[in-house]
């Protein structure tokens, strides 16, 4: 199948995601039974709004959209006040972001909007310096600040803030990709508006730009993780392998060398539809499939089958 497949009209990625919670076969078990067979797991997550919050427990989710309703509703507040979550650490560090893993024995901390602000740019250079990410469920918001860049000269601007428009359009409810090629098809030397709005905070003091590193735990770490899907039903599955970890993380630093964007939600269904691929064109027409609306340039695919090649060697 040539890589041409992927050349197909971008439409928007449905982030909805319909699953139901199950839980794994265990290792070891002979024969097992189908998914839809196994006894469901009753599954308790711990969480606290990052600014400072009592602790609630949240339990019975199966996509990201059901977690905030769940975390919500704990601590009586509307879903749409929820920018995004962190694992294990209530600071904005951008490495520990709830994804489609979730450790059994993570702690979430529900980082929730804070203060809006208005900032006048000018493209005065052609890279903004900026790596867009979102929430899943229709926020973006700035994921790292390349140092000595553009944006690192705006100190109003940080990390983990939520990019709500766009020189008055509103672009809640885009992805990530979709606001990436917004801010690079402005022109240079353009002035452009944007209106952000930045996470909630505790009264501390933490780095203007650069998101906070914590030691309170590892993300994934304990028994297992839970594992969210946009298809089909979330699963209770071992932590993932080194080689699955340093894929994943290749091909997110290839997404944000193409397009601007840090997922890694998005690198891991890549990683997984090659990973039992035995040449590009399989592996074109299995990114189609599944991945058809994003119209990967034929140049990445490569990159990234490359990628997912050296890790199944143990060359990354």
């Amino acid at each position: 199948m040539p890589l041409g497949l992927l050349r197909k009209k971008k439409a928007k990625v449905k982030a909805k995601e319909t699953a139901q919670l199950v839980e794994d076969k265990q290792p070891g078990a002979g024969g097992g039974s189908p998914p839809d067979q196994v006894p469901r797991r009753r599954l308790v997550f711990h969480t606290q709004l990052a600014h400072g919050s009592a602790t609630g427990r949240v339990e019975d989710f199966s996509s990201i959209r059901e977690l905030y309703a769940k975390i919500a509703g704990v601590f009586e507040i509307s879903p749409s006040e929820i920018l995004y979550c962190t694992l294990n650490t209530p600071k904005v560090d951008m490495e520990r972001l709830v994804g489609v893993q979730i450790g059994l024995e993570d702690f979430i901390f529900a980082h929730v909007k804070g203060i809006k602000k208005e900032v006048n740019v000018c493209k005065s250079e052609d890279a903004l310096g900026i790596t867009i990410t979102d929430n899943g469920i229709g926020y973006a918001f700035i994921k790292d600040i390349k140092d000595g860049s553009l944006i690192d000269s705006i100190k109003t601007i940080c990390v983990g803030d939520h990019i709500e428009s766009i020189n008055g359009q509103n672009i809640v409810g885009w992805r990530h990709y979709d606001v990436a090629k917004k801010l690079k098809e402005l022109k240079r030397e353009e002035l452009f508006t944007l209106k952000l709005i930045e996470p909630k905070k505790a009264f501390e003091i933490e780095p203007r730009s650069k998101a906070g590193k914590s030691s309170v735990g590892k993300a994934g770490t304990g028994r297992g993780t839970l594992r969210l899907r946009s298809k089909g039903p979330a699963t209770v599955e071992e932590v993932p392998s080194e080689t699955e970890t340093k894929a994943v993380k290749k091909i997110d630093d290839l997404l944000e060398l193409y397009m601007g964007i840090r997922d890694t939600d998005l690198a891991t269904t890549m990683f997984e539809a090659g990973k039992d691929k035995v040449n590009p064109d399989e592996f074109a027409l299995a990114l189609d499939e599944r991945l058809g609306d994003f119209a990967f340039p034929d140049e990445f695919v490569f990159d990234v089958w490359g990628a997912i090649g050296d890790a199944k060697q143990g060359r990354l």
